[in-house]
């Protein structure tokens, strides 16, 4: 025991994996001492008949992009849209009625607060739910409409959560952590016991880590159950606190995080998720905000599948594995892996934004301005080139007073396409070229 020079609270060196690690006496006794088989078993007693058995289906089109087999475990099928009822449910229907009178609270991005409000609406017990200010209009409302209290607080969920904490203090309430919390942990470790049943011949599984909550219940799970299975996760390159807090062994804050997956967007990963993940954690890959952008996408078009940005981390991981990790191999049979598909909670404004950033990532739209005489005939000149093409015409500019030349009768043309990629953008712009104009590629 010492007095940790941090927090400067009373502390236990505790040694997992590869590190000494700082805990808390209380949660690391409780840990240490908990039976992971059994309490795994518990939960998912109280997870039947609320909790769905979400499908995990092999996809051809990761497969055959890839080069290994891809099962996708759709958690975004789930009830309320994404994983977190598991763990706020199996916390909740864990505690007893005393607690439940005192109310709970929570802080969350907004998987977890449905989660949450949801499973207190069943057990009749009242929740107020901390969102950040930033959070989407769509799950603020899908979290008042299951009866929680809604109030936001703060730029970032770590704000968020510190405020809950204080809610919790000073009213007396029931703390409902979205991941560092033992009882929440093992409901998402449910997870990986119907990916074992359902994929007896799984070789790896995939997991975004914001918190760490799904990580460090799926790797307990699996370790506990398939130790030979290898439990990777994935973070977007923008949120660097795992990837920080590894390489430190022991928890380190990110001082900024910039990622379109809020759901992952965390600076501080947890105590305890830390600790599960430092000993069951086999690799940890980046992914880029392109790459989430493209499968988002890409799920819409090929599976039909609504994904949101923090469940798209795992899939985008899927193309870094061959070369980041020297002991995975691409050949045929040598793996089966199962990235895990978070939630599907994401609103209209920003999968519009998706889907237009991920089209023009993959040279499916292409914007470009060129300055032409006004005189008549110009425009048609630009509309013959882009029908011969096949480039087809989604918005145009005509504008005189933003062209550089517009005193000397001038014109400025911004005109969108729809394009076949790369190859068929060059030939575009090269074509515009010869026939004596000056394109300029917008995006």
């Amino acid at each position: 025991m010492y007095l940790c020079p941090t927090c400067g609270f009373l502390r236990i060196a505790v040694v997992f994996g590869r590190h000494n690690y700082c805990m808390d006496i209380s949660d690391a006794e409780a840990y240490a001492a908990s039976d992971h088989k059994s309490d795994l078993e518990v939960a998912v007693g109280r997870l039947e008949g609320t909790v769905r058995h979400t499908p995990t289906v092999f996809s051809k089109t990761l497969t055959d992009r890839v080069g290994f087999d891809v099962a996708m475990k759709l958690e975004n099928l789930q009830e309320t849209g994404s994983f977190k009822i598991r763990g706020a449910y199996n916390k909740i229907a864990g505690l007893s009625p005393q607690d439940l009178s005192r109310g709970l609270v929570t802080a969350s991005a907004g998987n977890h607060a449905q989660g949450v409000a949801y499973a207190s609406r069943e057990r009749g017990a009242k929740a107020t739910i901390v969102m950040p200010q930033s959070t989407p209009p769509l799950k603020v409302d899908a979290t008042k409409s299951y009866g929680a209290d809604v109030v936001l607080f703060g730029e970032t969920f770590d704000e968020s959560e510190a405020y809950a904490r204080e809610l919790a203090s000073e009213q007396g309430m029931v703390l409902v952590h979205p991941f560092d919390d033992y009882q929440v942990l093992c409901g998402q470790g449910t997870i990986a016991l119907e990916i074992l049943q359902d994929r007896p011949d799984i070789t790896d599984v995939v997991v975004p880590l914001g918190g760490g909550g799904l990580g460090s219940g799926i790797a307990m799970a699996i370790k506990t159950f398939r130790p030979d299975v290898r439990v990777i996760g994935a973070i977007p390159s923008q949120s660097p606190a795992w990837k920080m807090s590894f390489a430190a062994g022991h928890v380190v804050a990110a001082e900024k995080v910039n990622t379109s997956a809020e759901g992952v967007a965390v600076k501080r990963p947890g105590d305890l998720t830390f600790a599960l993940l430092e000993t069951y954690l086999d690799d940890l890959v980046e992914v880029s905000e392109t790459g989430i952008s493209q499968m988002i996408l890409l799920m819409l078009e090929k599976h039909k599948l609504v994904v949101e940005a923090a469940g798209a981390v795992s899939l985008a991981a899927l193309e870094q594995l061959g070369r980041q990790s020297q002991v995975f191999s691409k050949a045929k049979g040598a793996h089966v892996v199962v990235p895990v598909v978070s939630g599907g909670n994401i609103d209209t404004v920003t999968i519009g934004a998706v889907i237009q950033g991920g089209m023009i990532s993959r040279g499916r739209i292409m914007q470009f301005a060129v300055e032409l005489p006004d005189v008549p005939g110009q425009l048609v000149k630009v509309a013959t080139i882009l029908a011969r093409l096949r480039a087809n015409v989604i918005e145009l500019n005509h504008d005189q007073f933003k062209a550089a030349g517009h005193y000397r009768n001038g014109v400025l043309l911004e005109v969108t396409v729809e394009t076949n990629g790369s190859e068929h953008i060059k030939r575009i712009l090269s074509s515009l070229e010869e026939e004596g104009l000056h394109p300029r590629q917008i995006y």
